[in-house]
């Protein structure tokens, strides 16, 4: 039967140690203690510090260390032997990066292959026998299509390849739980005999921890374009929420008592309904403009312009805050200390990729302010490195940024603080001790929703918050309201 077939699955070897690469391949060597598994990388510095004594990891995710300290030296292994481990291996994952193209024909919205293409002539070059190759990345439609060609066209002799799509529905944070019960394993291949045979090998991989049930079969396309879907319908549900706080603020209505109204209709449900500053990571603005692009160029117009709505309200949703700030600090923040707490795009991960706190920070740098970043896990190297490239202007984000080593540092002699990441440790802070040290009047921007507005304002707080009027527009409208009594 399938898993008689399937018992050529010894070494696994996976493309990439990165956020996507790492973490899946340590949760198939826990589950899979047959299989050995390889994470190959060029990057030295990254595989060194997988391979570290001390499990200073390159990326942080809760429990992550845990599994890597139990299968590293039994059954996973990291490695920069790309080629060896490509010959040994039955089943290779390709997860590097797929950024967006900064440059050429769909520059801003197409995916860049580069690395996706280099990988596939790496494997063409160096396999010996029949592979199994998955593409684990998040690839435009009919990326595999490609890979095929590439692996088929220097094929030496006469290797064969079936190649998959296996797409990640991890959310930075909580990768481990999501790998450890995923809503759904989907994998798409052709609609061969060897196709299939193929598909059934990678499902008896994740058959050592996954319900059959849970398991989803699907031709090749159908599986790429379901990951840049559903991407897109999150992000969709953000912009959504975002949209209406827009609202809310101009109408003195509260947008968490709409999204929880919103939310207990059963047809819509809660989740997703978080206002904020905005979303961030690799993957929502990446999906959404590579679906765009993809519509534009199967000549579909009206609905690339519909997906194109859902980035430009975060873009939107990014410079109201800003504004927000500035308008409420006397319409100028120049030379003024403002104190950013957050640079993850969310809690729980050191990954700053397209965080919304990049945006604001730029905004108010170029404004003049004095922004003091403090973020409980983001380097100060990656603070500068982002701020640079958004700024194009290391000598300015050099004199006007600081970071901070905790929240409390950050936040003295500052005019304001603002909540940019909705970190735990946030909620528990001493806002007395922060407000005794502040400029007065001391000004609390809430993008995240995450602090008691009330106990903020007790204790002397000028409160701004995302998806409320701001308190002085409270106030016109409440003596608005008694006028007409």
């Amino acid at each position: 039967g399938d898993f008689a077939e399937c018992r050529m699955i010894q070494k696994v070897c996976c493309i990439g140690a990165g956020y996507v690469g790492g973490p899946t391949s340590s949760v198939i060597a826990l589950k899979c203690p047959s299989v050995a598994v390889t994470v190959v990388d060029y990057n030295e510095e990254r595989i060194a510090a997988w391979n570290s004594d001390d499990f200073s990891l390159p990326i942080y995710e809760p429990r992550l260390a845990d599994v890597v300290k139990e299968c590293r030296g039994r059954n996973l292994f990291f490695s920069t032997e790309v080629a060896k481990s490509i010959t040994e291996a039955d089943l290779i994952f390709i997860s590097v990066n797929t950024p967006t193209k900064n440059f050429g024909l769909g520059k801003g919205r197409a995916a860049d292959l580069k690395y996706i293409e280099s990988a596939a002539r790496c494997i063409a070059e160096h396999a010996h026998g029949p592979k199994v190759v998955v593409e684990k990345s998040t690839v435009p439609v009919r990326a595999a299509e490609s890979i095929t060609r590439i692996l088929e066209a220097n094929s030496r002799n006469g290797n064969r390849f079936q190649v998959l799509s296996n797409p990640e529905f991890l959310a930075e944070g909580t990768a481990i739980k999501d790998l450890l019960n995923p809503d759904r394993v989907l994998i798409g291949g052709p609609q061969t005999e060897d196709g299939q045979r193929a598909v059934q090998c990678l499902c008896w991989i994740y058959q050592h921890w996954v319900s059959k049930d849970n398991i989803i079969t699907t031709n090749t396309w159908s599986s790429e374009l379901s990951k840049l879907a559903a991407n897109a319908f999150l992000a969709q549900r953000i912009s959504s929420i975002n949209a209406v706080s827009a609202i809310c603020e101009a109408t003195g209505a509260d947008v968490g008592e709409v999204a929880h109204a919103i939310g207990r209709d059963s047809r819509i449900g809660p989740k997703f309904l978080q206002a904020s500053v905005g979303f961030g990571g690799s993957c929502f603005q990446k999906d959404v403009l590579n679906l765009v692009y993809l519509c534009e160029v199967l000549h579909l117009p009206e609905v690339a312009a519909y997906w194109q709505q859902v980035v430009d309200i975060n873009d939107f949703q990014r410079r109201r805050f800003s504004n927000r700030i500035i308008a409420s600090l006397f319409n100028t923040v120049t030379d003024k200390r403002i104190a950013i707490l957050g640079f993850a795009f969310k809690k729980d991960t050191a990954d700053t990729r397209e965080s919304s706190s990049i945006f604001v920070c730029q905004h108010l740098i170029d404004e003049g302010a004095k922004v003091v970043v403090f973020d409980p896990k983001v380097r100060e190297a990656s603070v500068f490195r982002d701020l640079n490239f958004a700024c194009n202007d290391p000598e300015r984000v050099k004199r006007l940024v600081t970071v901070a080593p905790d929240a409390y540092a950050a936040v003295k002699d500052a005019h304001a603080l603002v909540i940019c990441t909705e970190w735990d440790e946030f909620k528990t802070l001493d806002f007395q001790r922060i407000y005794d040290t502040m400029l007065k009047p001391s000004f609390a921007f809430d993008g995240r929703l995450i602090l008691d507005h009330g106990r903020l304002q007790e204790i002397g707080f000028q409160v701004e918050v995302i998806g409320q009027a701001s308190r002085q527009q409270q106030q016109q409208q409440s003596m608005a309201g008694w006028s007409r009594d």
